[in-house]
């Protein structure tokens, strides 16, 4: 949900559902939407659709937000369609996450996290599902994290297969959360998934081209009980285009891999219920899947970043005093994480990847915009607290 250039200057006026409609850029998020459905979603949602068809083993899963779905019902329907469709199979699962992937975990009081979970229960619904795996915003994981979520009653919660926190362990067992009695953590193996969703088309990896049989083959060949894929959808036909032959390697690898009598497909759910843990893990601060440091510097790595996220928190109690529900959600629309993940101040390759997403020139026009839209709402909650 990027958002609308804004200045404190503009003329007043809007109030409720009018700020939704000031402080975002509807034609903009429009047409990424549609360029990236075009590309991504609904060629591969199509291609998943005739694998499901072609191999009954097959199993996947989805994680996606209630500002996605939100969004591909106004701009394109066809690509909810897509994904009720797959749905349908009984063999796709979707996992709970918070509504606007945002950082409500982080918050001090645990109250906004669960409002905006059972939001996204409701938006996932229609699919006719009820999650029992939880995906944090950005893969967000840690013991309290964790136990909250066993006390929500999920199975299991996903998280990055940290080489900090496993030590000598390997991702692809399931484990125990330290102080949680029965979730279990889901470990996403980052090599073997930053493998499509990073390396596929980069010509100077010496893996290049990577195709079916071989990726089938390392899968076939690393030991453990499960190996959680986990990355992008947008790798397949964004940042992968469909003349890299990142197509033709997905329509080819669910019949690799089948080729392997050891291997098999299962659900989040499943792997959660069934494979018993190896062990305990713990992280005692928060974790995550971004930028080299896998915590929660992406967002909250430097003075710009705090200051508007202390700024954004500071709004909760007021705004869910005045009970309207327009303006609550604007200011959860703004709770998105790349709000602040363009303002990041990074080096090198990470700073790559955040420039890259960002509609802005820099992290600091970023910071000047998103604050000034935080102010004009700061200032129109307290004239109407005074009415």
């Amino acid at each position: 949900m990027r958002l609308a250039p804004f200045s404190v200057f503009a003329p007043d006026g809007a109030d409720g559902g009018e700020l939704f409609t000031r402080y975002f850029n509807h034609e903009l998020n429009r047409q990424i939407l549609q360029k990236v459905a075009t590309k991504c979603y609904l060629p591969t949602n199509r291609l998943l659709l005739e694998l499901l068809e072609k191999h009954p083993e097959l199993k996947i899963s989805f994680s996606t937000t209630g500002v996605f779905l939100e969004q591909a019902r106004l701009y394109m329907p066809e690509v909810v369609d897509s994904f009720a469709a797959l749905a349908r199979t009984g063999r796709v699962e979707f996992l709970s996450e918070t509504y606007y992937h945002s950082l409500s975990s982080l918050f001090t009081e645990q109250t906004e996290f669960e409002e905006q979970v059972k939001l996204h229960q409701a938006a996932i619904a229609p699919f006719c599902q009820k999650p029992s795996v939880f995906r944090n915003t950005e893969a967000m994981f840690s013991n309290d994290i964790a136990y909250w979520a066993e006390c929500m009653g999920y199975k299991g919660i996903m998280a990055e297969g940290l080489d900090q926190m496993l030590g000598w362990r390997s991702p692809t067992y399931t484990y125990s959360v330290k102080n949680c009695s029965k979730i279990r953590a889901l470990l996403r193996h980052y090599k073997l998934s930053d493998d499509i969703g990073y390396r596929f088309s980069q010509k100077s990896w010496n893996e290049w081209p990577l195709t079916a049989p071989k990726y089938a083959r390392w899968l076939a060949d690393t030991p453990g009980d499960c190996t959680n894929l986990f990355m992008d959808y947008e790798t397949f036909g964004e940042h992968h285009w469909e003349d890299t032959g990142i197509f033709n390697f997905l329509r080819a690898l669910p019949g690799e891999i089948l080729k392997h009598p050891h291997l098999e497909f299962a659900t989040p759910s499943e792997i959660a219920a069934d494979v018993v843990p190896k062990g305990e893990v713990e992280a005692p601060s928060v974790i995550s899947w971004a930028d080299n440091e896998r915590d929660t510097s992406a967002w909250l790595g430097n003075d710009m970043q705090r200051a508007a996220f202390s700024e954004l928190t500071s709004l909760e109690k007021p705004i869910k005093e005045l009970n309207d529900p327009d303006l609550l959600r604007t200011w959860r629309h703004l709770q998105n994480s790349d709000h602040l993940y363009y303002c990041c101040t990074k080096s090198l390759s990470d700073q790559d990847v955040h420039n890259y997403f960002s509609p802005y020139e820099s992290p600091f026009e970023s910071f000047i915009n998103y604050m000034n839209v935080l102010q004009d709402l700061k200032a129109h909650v307290k004239k109407r607290q005074k009415k």
